[in-house]
């Protein structure tokens, strides 16, 4: 995938008719599914069933097996429930009638309240200063790891810039945060905020884990740690849009038992919260 135009056509599922949906996968540098593309597509799966007055407000998932990149994915979405203003949604995914994924989604009608939000640090250093990961294989690509190099030549439609980057070569243990800028390629073109909220989550899948590594990098990397991500959890507040670079602010309060723990704010980057992720992913250390 190279722009927005082509990820918006992968989310958008085929209609099978009776709750039933049908999705193509794309790689994103993994011999596996991208746990971002089997979210955002339980999420489009779900908005097809979805009143148009009511937006998804949060999501909790599990994700059950690897899925297989060169077979379609079946949606199947149960209606739980139908309130005077929540409805709520279970999406399972499938691949050769194995269950591959579940999603509990709940979808709010549009209400007014009072609000507060948390801040990110307006002193970090801004996108325009800092490399994208197309600028780091460009620059560095001779001297990065096989896997490194493989996984950041795959083309995206999200361009990232990492505040901090690690020395791949040379590594070191670090706090277990990371704030990353990212923004989407492509023409700009208008969306509705079904779609802006598909789309987040796919990014949200994207460094998430990474902050679980960083206390205990100088030994262990995605190279010699076997990963997947086990559950996700996203919460949705704000409209936004994707005109500007948008920060995604990550920290790892946790790492025990082969299992990390991840929470990140997504900011738009006048300081505006527009969502909350969690994930627990498996690190399991690969044994010489």
């Amino acid at each position: 995938m190279k722009n927005t135009k082509e990820l918006i056509a992968l989310l958008d599922l085929d209609d099978l008719g009776n709750h039933n949906f049908s999705g193509k996968s794309v790689t994103i540098g993994s011999p596996h599914v991208f746990g971002g593309q089997v979210l955002a597509q339980a999420i489009n799966a779900a908005y097809k069933t979805i009143p148009e007055n009511r937006f998804l407000h949060s999501l909790h998932s599990y994700f059950l097996e690897a899925g297989d990149l060169t077979i379609p994915i079946n949606y199947h979405v149960q209606e739980v429930r139908n309130g005077g203003s929540f409805s709520t949604r279970r999406v399972t995914a499938s691949q050769n009638d194995k269950t591959i994924f579940i999603l509990a989604a709940s979808f709010h009608r549009k209400e007014d309240g009072f609000e507060h939000q948390t801040t990110f640090d307006s002193n970090i250093k801004q996108p325009e200063k800092l490399l994208s990961w197309d600028d780091m294989l460009a620059k560095f690509g001779d001297f990065l790891p096989k896997s490194m190099k493989y996984f950041l030549s795959i083309e995206r439609p999200i361009e990232f810039k990492p505040v901090r980057i690690p020395n791949p070569l040379q590594p070191e243990n670090l706090p277990p945060n990371e704030q990353v800028w990212f923004r989407l390629k492509g023409e700009k073109q208008a969306m509705d905020f079904r779609t802006k909220q598909e789309i987040l989550t796919y990014i949200s899948d994207y460094n998430i884990l990474n902050p679980a590594f960083n206390p205990n990098a100088s030994e262990y990397n995605f190279g010699n740690t076997q990963t997947a991500s086990l559950d996700h959890s996203m919460w949705f507040f704000r409209d936004f849009d994707f005109d500007d670079w948008m920060l995604y602010a990550v920290e790892s309060p946790n790492a025990f038992g082969a299992r990390g723990l991840s929470k990140g704010n997504i900011f738009t980057r006048d300081g505006k919260l527009v969502a909350s992720v969690t994930q627990e992913g498996l690190l399991r250390p690969i044994k010489k």
